[in-house]
């Protein structure tokens, strides 16, 4: 996991890997759409396949180069246990939240005179 995120944490390859996501592509297409030179993106697409983010097949004279969703998948895992956190830190924080807001209401109520009439009480008109 750790060489994935170290590899997705380079901007070149990061970019790359948002391209590869529209579909497969050459290494000249990938050149020709990100700006960068030929031998700057095949640097990056040797690493991005050493950590198993990218694969690639001969197709005539070009390599084509596409995403591998199993290593993606790995990640989705990764950061899932990570969301699970968040979610109770959530939970916890709208219980505190509600808390504080019966707390704060429980509060204003006892500020209100003793003698007070209710306004959740119907007044009853004279007959």
């Amino acid at each position: 996991m750790q060489t994935i995120l170290h590899a997705l944490a380079e901007e070149h390859r990061y970019q790359i890997v948002e391209l590869l996501s529209a579909g497969p592509q050459s290494v000249g297409e990938i050149t020709d759409k990100l700006g960068y030179d030929q031998p700057k993106v095949s640097k990056h697409l040797r690493i991005l396949s050493d950590t198993g983010l990218v694969e690639s097949r001969p197709m005539g004279n070009k390599r084509i180069y596409r995403l591998r969703p199993d290593s993606f998948r790995e990640l989705e895992a990764w950061a899932e246990s990570y969301r699970r956190l968040t979610d109770e830190s959530f939970d916890r924080m709208e219980e505190l939240m509600n808390n504080l807001q019966g707390k704060e209401l429980s509060e204003k109520a006892n500020l209100l005179p003793k003698n007070r009439v209710s306004s959740s009480k119907p007044i009853e008109a004279d007959k």
